[in-house]
């Protein structure tokens, strides 16, 4: 079992998402996040039908991920609230 950390990278749109959040809803998601970079392989991750992302639920919220396993990479591409995250 490894133990080392992932890197996590948001990017840009992920980082507005956050910001918009209300402070315990965004707690809420960063927790959740923290937990993804600890170790992936425990998170509740399920992959999106015909794309490379992945998603976390968190509540109503959806983060959309994707997974670098060669470089222990983390990237929270967004995170929308479940009706909006799938509409591309």
């Amino acid at each position: 079992m490894n133990t080392s950390r992932w890197t996590v990278c948001f990017e840009r749109a992920a980082d507005r998402d956050l910001r918009r959040l209300d402070p315990p809803v965004r707690g809420r998601v960063l927790a959740a996040i923290e937990q993804l970079a600890t170790d992936p392989s425990t998170a509740d991750l399920r992959r999106l039908t015909g794309r490379q992302e992945s998603r976390l639920r968190v509540g109503d919220w959806r983060v959309i991920v994707q997974l670098n396993r060669s470089a222990r990479q983390v990237v929270i591409c967004r995170v929308l609230p479940r009706g909006r995250a799938y509409n591309r």
